[in-house]
């Protein structure tokens, strides 16, 4: 009952899920639906929340290496937690302006849209950033010309990577009117266009398809993550 019980509630969900988009009749059971994940998943986050702390503690506690980084996670995330809860710093909203609870939370007045603003988007951006740099290194140990597909990948690469810089039109822009189209910038465009757009398409195609070939193992009780121990089923 531990595994049936489970397996039927998923197989259940996901059929009406994928019916209330057959039919009319049952799109009401989706909205139903929906609610009850929402549900699961404010109680997800609260599990989550619980986790963190214990793992932080542990951490701190045990003064293994790291610990302070776990400390200040734990502080930022308590911090976070209080202004968000009692919408420390909210401006009362023009509906019930003696009533300060009203205002938005993420507004920039508040303390939390604060964070949020000037904290945690500077914060995002820098680790995109140096992101970049990490993905061109690898991107430069990867790359070998060892046959002619590495030497095309190769090609393409630093063309479109060229073509990005204000180089292309330093080294092109002298190009008669009826070269054009060999410019540096608009064969970049060429090629994203015709070349990685089909590329791009037929990726997300097989991705879908295996979405679809996955979901529907998940339907039939065939694949079983949600219930642990490796994720797999016997089929």
């Amino acid at each position: 009952m531990k595994r049936s019980i489970p397996i039927l509630i998923a197989s259940l969900s996901g059929l009406v899920l994928v019916l209330a988009f057959f039919s009319p009749r049952t799109e009401s059971w989706s909205e139903a639906v929906v609610d009850w994940f929402n549900v699961l998943a404010a109680i997800a986050f609260i599990l989550g929340a619980g986790s963190l702390l214990k793992v932080q503690l542990v951490k701190i506690s045990s003064r293994s290496p790291g610990w302070a980084y776990a400390a200040i996670t734990l502080a930022a995330f308590l911090f976070t937690l209080f202004v968000g809860l009692f919408k420390v710093g909210t401006v009362p909203s023009d509906k019930f302006p003696t009533h300060a609870w009203t205002g938005d939370y993420e507004a920039p007045q508040a303390t939390f849209g604060w964070i949020y603003l000037y904290v945690m988007s500077p914060l995002t951006a820098t680790m995109f950033a140096m992101l970049a740099f990490y993905v061109a290194s690898a991107a430069f140990r990867a790359f070998r010309a060892k046959n002619l597909a590495a030497i095309l990948l190769l090609s393409a690469a630093f063309l479109v990577l060229l073509g990005r810089t204000a180089a292309a039109g330093f080294l092109t822009g002298w190009f008669p009117e009826p070269l054009e189209a060999l410019k540096l910038d608009n064969l970049v465009d060429t090629m994203l266009v015709y070349v990685g757009t089909p590329g791009s398409r037929a990726i997300v195609i097989g991705i879908a398809l295996g979405v679809a070939a996955t979901s529907l193992r998940v339907l039939l009780g065939l694949e079983r993550p949600y219930l642990g121990g490796g994720g797999g089923g016997n089929g």
